[in-house]
């Protein structure tokens, strides 16, 4: 069967011809969510750890990071060319020189093509843009933006510290600067509808981004979410929801946006619920056959410049 959506896999090879491989980065970054000046407490679905691997406090360099890592990735997955993803925490948030040392030192590793930086809609501005405006000249750089969804009551309710309209200042400041844009949201957030979830693709969908995740809200020990899951305020979506969500949220996104993932990735020793969260194959291939069993592919549902009746 033709792959219903634009996957990663197939993006890398229509650019450089073969196979490149993500290699994610722990740079000791914070978060204004965490360091007081927004918030201590962080968002209701994150630990302390921000998905990070602790390998920066652990004195393990970005350079050390990318080769430790080359060498498992060249013999598993056969990849000629990497990118360095820079995941934890959000990864514009320091002194710019700080940054440009960062990122410099995993662009000069051999076989790196490209970054991709995780971060914020609330910690960018022009200098941290100019910067990787530069890089983008010669290499392939991702800015991914970490939005979760498009409506504001539901940021506040995980208390995301920004709003929606910080977003669309990011996005418009980075656009047409040669800089690829990839927005992150989660599907099943506490009190969002089905018809919410995918009102927030059909917005996405005519801000002119170039790359997509999909991630699962799961519960992880240690988080608010924990606590609402624990005492019953909710619920988890199961797998066919998941699927038949994420198969939408994608019918309504153009064809021309990059799927870089589709469910989440949630450390088994972290995981409270929901435990099908770890199956990514099922989940990867449940989402596959919703798309066949209901005629639907990337790029169905949307009408470019108006709300579509779905």
């Amino acid at each position: 069967m033709e792959n219903p959506y634009y996957d990663l896999n197939t993006y890398f090879k229509n650019i450089f011809g073969h196979r490149v491989h993500k290699i994610s980065i722990d740079a000791g970054m914070s978060c204004p969510n965490r360091d007081g000046r927004l918030s201590t407490s962080g968002c209701i679905y994150c630990n302390q750890t921000g998905s990070g691997t602790g390998f920066f406090q652990k004195g393990i360099s970005v350079t050390d990071q990318l080769q430790n890592a080359k060498a498992y990735i060249i013999k598993r997955f056969k990849a000629k060319k990497f990118i360095a993803y820079f995941q934890s925490f959000t990864n514009t948030y320091a002194p710019l020189d700080q940054l440009k040392r960062l990122y410099d030192e995993a662009l000069a590793v051999e076989d790196v093509v490209g970054l991709a930086i995780g971060t914020r809609p609330d910690c960018v501005d022009g200098d941290i843009l100019n910067l990787l405006q530069g890089y983008a000249k010669n290499h392939l750089i991702w800015i991914e933006y970490g939005l979760q969804s498009a409506h504001d009551h539901t940021l506040a309710l995980i208390n995301r510290g920004h709003d929606f309209k910080a977003f669309q200042t990011a996005v418009e400041a980075t656009q047409n600067r040669g800089i690829q844009i990839c927005v992150h949201v989660i599907l099943g957030l506490p009190g969002e509808s089905r018809a919410q979830m995918l009102e927030t693709a059909k917005i996405l969908s005519r801000m002119g981004i170039d790359g997509l995740k999909l991630h699962l809200l799961y519960i992880i020990k240690g988080t608010e979410m924990e606590n609402l899951y624990q005492t019953g305020a909710y619920t988890c979506l199961d797998m066919t929801e998941y699927a038949n969500l994420a198969c939408e949220f994608l019918a309504c996104m153009p064809k021309n946006v990059v799927i870089q993932r589709l469910t989440s990735d949630p450390h088994p020793g972290e995981l409270v619920a929901p435990l099908w969260s770890l199956q990514k194959a099922e989940i990867r291939s449940l989402i596959r056959q919703a798309f066949n069993d209901r005629g639907l592919y990337q790029g169905k549902w949307f009408t470019a410049g108006s709300e579509n009746g779905h």
